[in-house]
């Protein structure tokens, strides 16, 4: 009996055994795919993304950014530093806010050239370009643009005039935003008052500014002022308008042209011979677009940046247009502002950060708000076709004529030696506007020089 109990528990042992090992071997079925199934669906996108920004190192970069326009740069810029702060959370944005782009670049060069770290970030003129790249300042962009997921879309939808000087030796160094024009506004409830139409040619404008200055005691409200303190700017659709800009590249300038020539003395002679402007230089550009508005003379040449300013000070309907040229119904402008440059000099990490923001704040439903709040003409054309953008410019047609002007564009004085051939042009024409020199004697004495100066930098 007892040997048969034993038989039976051998029997029972055996059979668990078969029955484990059975089980051991067999293959997976429905369990395993149920436990598969999860690791064949991706995570979205979206979440890869957030779960990659948790883990980023905080990182604390400075933008340097200038503020020289009647619009409230820095509360817009603080604005969109913060909702970006909030998509990025470990990223610390501070601004620095200079008067002007000369400014920004003198505090930026003093930083690098006392040894100190400078700012990830500024916004600087385009036409500072050469001078930066020389110095060895800036870093290129075209590894963050081909990083992104539609990179080459995105640097496209620039508008040309904007973007044509952010390229050298094939590659992109900066990436427009602040970007204006140089236009004239002009008082349209004057102009029908006198029964005047709005100027077609260099002789019309003349006569029309000298109709509408008019002197009331010792005071002069005049028909037109031109700013001329800074003035290779202003002056350049002067020259553009008689056919021949002041420069041909970035090595040959045409300062001593016989349209050059001219397009100064159509200048003087606005004062004169028409009496239309004050003499001489105009050191007015912080208060030209502000006597505008209040009124207290018809036009102005200007930047575009001053659009909203003018707008929202202004009791009369205002008409922008680019500069009339000298021939009836010719135009001229040329772009200007300034562009986000990245200092090479600058953390890596701080560099990637700064390309975040610039990204950010160039999607097109910001340059649509920026163009809005400030005047500036919208960088890309994309942000034209925004809700925001679509809704002011019916509301407000000045800021399309802005980006209008920009078809009888040429290009800003963009040289190699800038600043040195820049002064050089600075101090002759300042001459001639002045009358200390003729126009012909003033352009050939700055051609002399600016030859001279761009010498050592081109074969």
């Amino acid at each position: 009996m007892k040997q048969k109990k034993l038989y039976q528990i051998f029997a029972v042992i055996l059979i668990l055994g078969l029955l484990i090992g059975a089980c051991a071997s067999a293959p997976a079925a429905e369990p395993v795919e149920e436990e598969a199934a999860p690791v064949e669906e991706a995570a979205p996108a979206e979440e890869e993304a957030e779960a990659e920004e948790a883990v980023m190192e905080p990182v604390t970069f400075q933008v340097f950014y200038p503020v020289a326009v009647d619009a409230p740069i820095a509360a817009i810029l603080n604005g969109y530093i913060e909702e970006f702060q909030a998509e990025y959370p470990y990223i610390t944005v501070e601004p620095v806010f200079s008067g002007g782009y000369g400014d920004v670049q003198t505090a930026i060069s003093t930083t690098i050239d006392g040894g100190g770290e400078p700012p990830a970030l500024g916004v600087m003129l385009a036409t500072a370009l050469y001078d930066l790249i020389n110095a060895d300042y800036i870093a290129p962009l075209d590894g963050y643009v081909a990083g992104m997921e539609n990179g080459d879309a995105y640097e496209a939808d620039f508008l040309p005039a904007f973007l044509a000087n952010s390229y050298y030796d094939d590659q992109l160094w900066s990436i427009p935003f602040q970007r204006s024009a140089v236009v004239l506004y002009y008082n349209v409830d004057m102009f029908a008052a006198a029964g005047l139409e709005p100027p077609t040619s260099w002789e019309t404008w003349a006569e029309a500014a000298q109709a509408l200055t008019v002197q009331e005691g010792d005071a002069t409200n005049w028909g037109l002022q031109f700013p001329s303190g800074w003035p290779y700017w202003l002056f350049q659709p002067l020259a553009i308008g008689n056919g021949q800009n002041i420069l041909n590249d970035d090595c040959t300038v045409v300062f001593d042209d016989p349209s050059v020539i001219e397009a100064v003395q159509f200048y003087n002679d606005l004062s004169a011979v028409y009496g239309a402007m004050p003499a001489g230089v105009q050191s007015a550009w912080p208060t030209a677009a502000t006597d505008f508005s209040s009124g207290s003379t018809a036009m102005v040449v200007h930047t575009s940046g001053s659009l909203t300013g003018i707008l929202a000070q202004a009791e009369f309907e205002v008409g922008v247009m680019a500069m009339p040229g000298k021939e009836a119904g010719t135009s001229a402008s040329v772009p200007g502002g300034g562009n986000f440059y990245i200092m090479k000099g600058a953390a890596q990490e701080q560099q990637d950060a700064a390309w975040k923001f610039v990204e950010f704040v160039s999607r097109p439903e910001y340059v649509a708000d920026y163009s809005i709040n400030t005047g500036y003409v919208a960088s890309r054309t994309s942000a034209y076709d925004t809700e925001a953008m679509l809704a002011y410019v019916a509301e407000v047609p000045q800021a399309l004529a802005t980006r209008d002007a920009l078809q009888f564009a040429g290009a800003e004085l963009t040289t190699q030696n800038l600043g040195q051939v820049r002064g050089i042009f600075h101090d002759y024409i300042q001459r001639a506007f002045n009358g200390e020199m003729t126009p012909a004697d003033a352009m050939a004495a700055a051609q002399v020089e600016a030859d001279a100066a761009l010498a050592d930098f081109c074969p």
